[in-house]
């Protein structure tokens, strides 16, 4: 298989593939400006800055945290041994959007300052960062469009303006998927798309005969299992209507419930909610299904996902029934890969036919060898290969 770079936008002739070791030995901090907590779920930004920490230093800006009586200042944490550092600023109530930004613009240079980050690189995964950080100077800027943002529950009425601001100040940007690719492709002249990613080893364990987790290990089979965040992409009547056609089936929802009320979740004998897991965790669950599904809502918020689930359930060895998402249906159910259905009654015959597919040995195969070609390795190896580039132009042009 191809990588995805070239997959997705043939390079440049006149820009090489390059040997990377020399841009990470040298490599500038990276500073992160992110709408996603570090802690909430292992997902792509964690998958590729842990990457980027094993060469340099990380500064995570998280979203800040406001409450009564809070003294502005910016709150550090380290993870994995130092190069890793989660920045939060705290910030009392009551404070306007323009003075939170002035505040917040205070703190992070006094901060630039105090840890002598002189040499640094931008890389964005929302752009409402651009309100705190467009005055500073980075060696290079890069906007990771994980998600069509604008169009997610509560999206900031200012963000779709904000994103025009990136894509005139980004360097390079890269796509979660190539739908989303696809959409962004005319609006800067250096867009790549890099869809999810695996870590092989890491859910291959789900092939394992594992020791069950307590909370799973009593419901009965066949079980058909989902983990994620469980909010407005999530299908609950989908859910709601296969619990009701299937009691016999049991179903098993592992992620935290965010921005849709825990009360309209479908309450079911045979719906297992089992709250969120840490990354580790995930494929000692995924192990004990027999089919793992991807039930997400055909909606604005769901137009342009590329889910990182579904290369994870494969390579656990589950077969996966899938709503008719775009990244999911290319290359996946173009490929016989994965199921693809969407009405209840659809679905659950989806299920059936995935049901019979866990001895299939062509179709394990088949998966194996569309999965030897893509790995967060690879992905990482190929954004750094772009950005070495773009910082050999930039400073050529200056």
């Amino acid at each position: 298989m191809e990588d995805s770079v070239t997959l997705k936008k043939e390079l440049d002739p006149k820009k090489p593939a390059t040997n990377i070791n020399s841009f990470l030995a040298d490599m500038p901090n990276i500073i992160c400006m992110s709408h996603l907590r570090w802690d909430f779920v292992f997902q792509r930004p964690q998958h590729l800055l842990t990457r980027f920490a094993q060469h340099t230093n990380l500064y995570y800006f998280e979203e800040p945290l406001f409450y009564d009586g809070a003294q502005p200042r910016l709150d550090v944490t380290t993870r994995e041994g130092g190069n890793i550092n989660i920045v939060v600023a705290h910030l009392p109530n009551g404070l306007t959007p323009q003075e939170s930004d002035a505040k917040q613009i205070e703190l992070i240079d006094q901060f630039l300052a105090e840890h002598n980050l002189g040499r640094f690189i931008f890389w964005y995964y929302t752009p409402m960062a651009l309100e705190i950080t467009r005055h500073l100077q980075p060696e290079l800027t890069v906007f990771d469009c994980m998600d069509e943002l604008s169009a997610f529950k509560g999206a900031p009425p200012r963000l779709r303006e904000l994103e025009a601001e990136m894509f005139k100040k980004a360097d390079l940007v890269f796509t979660g998927g190539q739908s989303i690719y696809e959409s962004k492709k005319n609006q800067h002249p250096d867009v790549y798309a890099f869809p999810s990613s695996i870590d092989k080893a890491h859910f291959a364990q789900g092939r394992e005969a594992l020791v069950e987790p307590a909370d799973q290990a009593n419901i009965p089979h066949p079980r058909f299992g989902f983990y994620g965040v469980v909010d407005e992409r999530f299908d609950i009547e989908l859910l709601r209507s296969m619990a009701a056609l299937r009691p016999d089936w049991h179903f098993v929802i592992i992620g935290p419930v965010v921005k849709i009320d825990p009360a309209d979740l479908p309450a079911a004998e045979n719906i297992h909610y089992l709250g969120g897991k840490n990354y580790k965790e995930l494929p000692i669950y995924l192990g004990g299904w027999d089919v793992a599904l991807l039930p997400f809502a055909r909606n604005e918020s769901t137009k342009y996902i590329s889910p990182t689930k579904t290369p994870e359930y494969l390579a656990a060895g589950k077969p996966v029934v899938s709503t008719s998402i775009t990244d999911v249906i290319r290359p996946y159910g173009e490929l016989g890969l994965v199921h693809i259905a969407d009405t209840p009654e659809d679905f659950v015959a989806a299920i059936e036919k995935a049901l019979a597919q866990r001895e299939d040995a062509e179709w394990k195969a088949k998966t194996d060898e569309f999965l030897s070609g893509i790995s967060w390795d690879i992905t990482w190896q190929n954004m750094v290969g772009l950005m070495q580039i773009a910082v050999t132009e930039k400073k050529s042009a200056s």
